[in-house]
């Protein structure tokens, strides 16, 4: 990422939040993930709104070219949107799904705006310029935003919040109460219950804990391999030249697979966020939707 970095003696440095702000009671009141967090909410409302545009139909002046999107960019997020909507969450949800895409698209797109800002290296290239910053250890912008417990816990809040609210709307408070009971006899009640109850905590903090886990893992390994390589070249040695060499190939090929475990983590946030809605659904929604899918496969049949 940069000099700064290959000399640093803890790459965990690189990947954490920094204070920007603090109170004179030690409060942070603005760090670098706060920074990152609203870059990334800028650049989503941005792209979106960009997109939008577009993908949006032209005059009719235009002819069959109207309807053709006409920015790469913009076709390539719109097949990512359709493919999460069709091929993902229709199967899951049905007749919901339009109701429930503004939701998980958006949660899709600002985890991964955030999970890729943390490949790039903004907090390096800000101690670089700020070298009282960096004595410090603080930071306006820069580290990995989904590597916090609390601001993946926030965000595992808001979609437990979505999912039980939208399954009180669709089988109603009696059923989503009775839902509890697994629809399992009477006198196993005293164990199904607690465990429900416990499974409706436990969704949203696996969700927290996994981006949480996956972002920290793998950021931390690619500060690694590069604070190899560039100690290896800053030796310059028989043994460091080798090292660096092998650090630079092992840090470029994982590289590209953080780009796509960024991706990767973005998606699984928003799919188990769609299965954990389909899950509090009447039984009968699911058996109609499973029944339209054994009629159009007989149908392509």
């Amino acid at each position: 990422m940069s000099i700064s970095l290959t000399l640093a003696a803890d790459p965990v440095g690189h990947v954490i939040n920094h204070p920007w702000l603090v109170s004179e009671d030690g409060t942070w009141l603005w760090s670098s993930s706060q920074t990152n967090l609203v870059l990334s909410g800028i650049i989503v409302v941005l792209v979106g709104w960009f997109v939008a545009k577009a993908v949006s139909t032209g005059s009719e002046d235009q002819g069959h070219a109207r309807w053709i999107t006409r920015n790469p960019l913009a076709h390539t997020i719109e097949v990512i949107c359709g493919y999460l909507r069709e091929n993902t969450v229709r199967p899951l949800l049905g007749h919901r799904t339009d109701r429930f895409m503004p939701f998980l698209w958006t949660l899709f797109f600002f985890i991964l705006v955030n999970n890729l800002l943390g490949l790039i290296p903004l907090l390096d290239a800000w101690h670089l310029l700020n070298e009282d910053d960096r004595a410090a250890h603080r930071s306006f912008i820069g580290g990995t935003a989904t590597q916090s417990i609390y601001v993946t816990a926030v965000l595992a809040a808001v979609s437990a919040i979505v999912i039980n609210l939208a399954g009180i709307k669709e089988l109603g408070l009696g059923g989503y109460i009775k839902h509890l009971t697994a629809d399992a006899p009477i006198f196993v009640w005293p164990i199904i219950i607690p465990i429900e109850i416990l499974g409706t905590f436990i969704k949203p903090i696996a969700l927290a804990i996994r981006l949480f886990a996956n972002m920290t893992a793998g950021h931390i390994l690619v500060a690694v391999l590069l604070g190899f390589a560039g100690s290896g070249f800053l030796k310059a040695d028989l043994l460091g030249i080798p090292i660096g060499i092998v650090s630079t190939v092992a840090v470029v090929a994982i590289y590209f697979l953080e780009i796509f475990v960024a991706f990767l983590q973005a998606f699984v946030f928003m799919f188990l966020t769609t299965v954990f809605i389909s899950l509090l659904e009447h039984h009968g929604h699911e058996d109609e939707h499973g029944s339209d899918h054994a009629s159009h496969g007989v149908a392509h049949a």
